[in-house]
């Protein structure tokens, strides 16, 4: 059985996903969490429920994503886990953080790289790795086919979209990715997105002003 548990960081308030199955493996999804209270709430859930954190992923490297990153290196002693094309959006954070307020970011360095198609595990919870850039050139989503559930970044949002105007940035790609990749999931799919309220494929194709039904592609 996997766990999710979702926490909402920053000012971006940036969804931030840890995920555990039923022996108390734990892996972390685009750590948002900058004020030392966020931290904390994080840390506090998983002592409280006897996790280990053991593995540590990105959907993607923009600001709001990754703020955690160096700080869940740290405490938990994992590696960071990217997709290639996501090292240059990683490094330039270095460059805009403080223009964000972001005083005393701290940077991190990837320790392997994702591939498109391989599965990670947690545990002996299987997740696909799917390559639905657009957003960002390296983006990547989790999904789990048992329990039917997808760690999404920011792609699809309920009734929204990635924005693709960020260096990288692809609408076309994005659109095309979501239809044939994310629209090929399951019906029942839930969504978790990287900022917003869960959705499900079902609910997307019917009514996404961008990517559904009635949408002008």
């Amino acid at each position: 059985m996997l766990h999710i548990k979702s926490f909402t960081f920053n000012p971006f308030q940036e969804n931030t996903y840890l995920l555990y199955d039923e022996n108390g493996e734990a892996a972390l999804f685009d750590p948002g969490c900058f004020e030392p209270h966020e931290k904390k709430e994080l840390l506090d859930y998983v002592t409280e429920q006897n996790l280990r954190v053991t593995q540590l992923f990105n959907t993607h490297c923009h600001i709001d994503h990754v703020l955690g990153n160096a700080w869940a290196v740290r405490t938990f002693g994992v590696g960071l886990q990217i997709h290639p094309e996501e090292l240059p959006v990683l490094k330039s954070v270095d460059v805009y953080a403080p223009n964000y307020g972001f005083v005393g970011y701290e940077s991190s360095e990837p320790d392997s790289f994702l591939k498109e198609g391989k599965s990670i595990f947690i545990g002996n919870e299987e997740l696909k790795t799917i390559f639905v850039p657009g957003h960002a050139p390296g983006h990547v989503v989790f999904y789990h086919e048992p329990t039917g559930q997808c760690i999404a970044g920011d792609t699809l949002f309920r009734g929204s979209i990635g924005r693709t105007d960020l260096p990288g940035g692809n609408h076309e790609l994005l659109l095309e990715k979501i239809q044939s990749e994310l629209f090929s999931l399951p019906d029942q799919t839930v969504i978790f997105p990287g900022h917003g309220p869960e959705t499900t494929i079902a609910f997307e194709k019917a009514n996404n002003p961008f990517v559904g039904k009635n949408a002008k592609l």
